[in-house]
């Protein structure tokens, strides 16, 4: 067994104990910011293609995280409530659990039945953990759950106050593996999100180096670092199974990380959490991004992320077919230190066996609409966006009911008063023509949270669409 002490604690690593193999159940992952769960109601969720459902146990003041089965009937306690004893209760036939598992209530027992106390009536429970903003859960083994490490970004934990964070997150329609894969790709960036945050004329040859390596991942540097070495070195790590952090520091910005979390949902579905934390030279760049809503980052976020949604779906589909990750040498080409990183990484997924869904097939590809769905794999999960929308709605209705009236009583007034009334119908249609044009705007700005844009970008050109 592989241990190591930190301030007199026995850690186990990550992964099992089988140092040939990396069990993905033995781990740590991020289910949800913790800003976006809601107190007041359970959550749904799907961790390697086990389903759980997330709530609040008001009693011991921590969120809890249970498999998604009632004992009883099998019936999703998703659809249940938190109860006035702050029990989570099924829907289908109001039993009631607390927060270890243990069922406390069957409305359907006499008074002197005991039901409640058999093993068969306990639900399992997996472990859980709130650190850096973030809701991990622990699907294997509970009792190894205390003496493995969260995947944490070691400088935020150090001084937090420090920095200054943009995150979001979206589910996506491909796996964990080619989440991360795609991220390690430094290369990538100048072509494919070209007029978003790359830039064509940026590329160049990149000379990555992998520094150390083991089943717990990797770390490598790119010495030039982006933008042809405008911006300084660039460092990688890869925490197995599911981090991964580029740290770059220049003098023109300061030091800012970009960190991922790929969550495995089930085979060709993941959650990616992105995290940007900055720690800038001057306090003005933390000072605007501070004032920039929650809601309208996300929606450039998606753009971003929507540059490269589409191929990378097919692209798994591509490597499924030539054979999968252990044929992965052979289905791709790989001539340059550039593709590096993604080669140490394939190497470890075949090495540790450490692929979440060996055996399983891709599903179907959906359409190209709902491969871009913002709606479902983002806005309604996420507090800030889906309080915008209900805002922009409101306000949409505001507008419609001021041009619907402004453009009505025009006409009535004018035969009224005549001409004497001209100003008055002029302000009123004047206003009536703001609300109609500021209620067209705000439509395009709905569609983005609905709908991610089919071509990209890189596609037009001169960038404009």
């Amino acid at each position: 067994m592989t241990t190591q002490t930190i301030q007199d604690r026995e850690f186990l690593a990550t992964g099992g104990e089988d140092p040939t193999t990396f069990d993905p159940r033995e781990a740590w992952y991020p289910v949800h910011y913790l800003e976006d769960l809601d107190k007041a109601r359970p959550t749904k969720f799907t961790l390697l293609d086990t389903d759980i459902v997330i709530w609040w146990d008001s009693r011991e003041e921590t969120w809890r995280a249970f498999s998604d089965r009632c004992p009883h009937r099998l019936a999703p306690l998703s659809e249940g409530r938190i109860n006035e004893q702050g029990l989570l209760e099924c829907p289908y036939h109001g039993w009631g659990f607390e927060g270890n598992g243990d069922c406390k209530y069957i409305p359907q027992q006499p008074a002197e039945g005991k039901a409640e106390t058999s093993q068969r009536a306990c639900v399992r429970s997996f472990p859980t953990a709130a650190a850096q903003g973030l809701l991990f859960v622990y699907p294997g083994n509970s009792e190894n759950s205390n003496r493995v490490k969260l995947p944490l970004v070691d400088v935020l934990e150090e001084s937090p106050q420090d920095w200054v964070c943009l995150n979001t997150f979206r589910d996506i329609p491909y796996d964990a593996l080619t989440l991360l894969e795609n991220v390690m790709d430094a290369s990538h960036i100048p072509y494919t999100h070209h007029n978003t945050v790359g830039d064509r004329k940026n590329a160049a040859p990149v000379e990555l180096e992998v520094t150390d390596s083991g089943k717990w991942g990797f770390k490598g540097i790119w010495q030039e670092g982006p933008r042809k070495g405008a911006l300084g070195t660039q460092y990688t790590t890869f925490t197995a199974p599911c981090l991964m952090c580029h740290d770059l520091t220049s003098k023109q910005f300061g030091r800012t990380l970009t960190v991922v979390y790929a969550t495995p949902i089930t085979k060709g579905k993941c959650r990616l959490f992105a995290r940007f934390p900055f720690k800038f030279n001057s306090p003005l760049p933390a000072f605007f991004i501070k004032l920039s809503p929650r809601w309208y980052s996300h929606i450039n976020q998606n753009a971003i992320l929507e540059d490269d949604q589409i191929f990378l779906h097919y692209q798994e589909r591509y490597l499924e077919a030539l054979g999968g990750s252990p044929n992965y040498s052979k289905a791709c080409y790989l001539p340059t230190k550039a593709d590096l990183y993604v080669s140490e990484f394939r190497q470890w997924v075949n090495l540790y066996h450490s692929d979440p869904f060996p055996d399983a097939p891709l599903p179907p590809s959906p359409s190209t609409e709902a491969l871009l769905d913002r709606y479902h794999s983002h806005t309604k999960k996420c507090a800030s966006c889906r309080q915008a929308l209900k805002r922009l709605k409101q306000i949409k209705l505001i507008l419609a009911a001021i041009a619907i009236i402004g453009w009505t009583i025009s006409p009535l007034i004018a035969l009224w008063l005549g001409q004497s009334a001209i100003w008055t119908i002029g302000g009123l249609s004047g206003i009536a023509l703001i609300a109609a044009v500021v209620w067209w705007q705000l439509t395009q700005l709905e569609q983005k949270f609905y709908q991610g844009r089919e071509i990209p970008p890189r596609n037009f050109l001169g960038g404009k669409e």
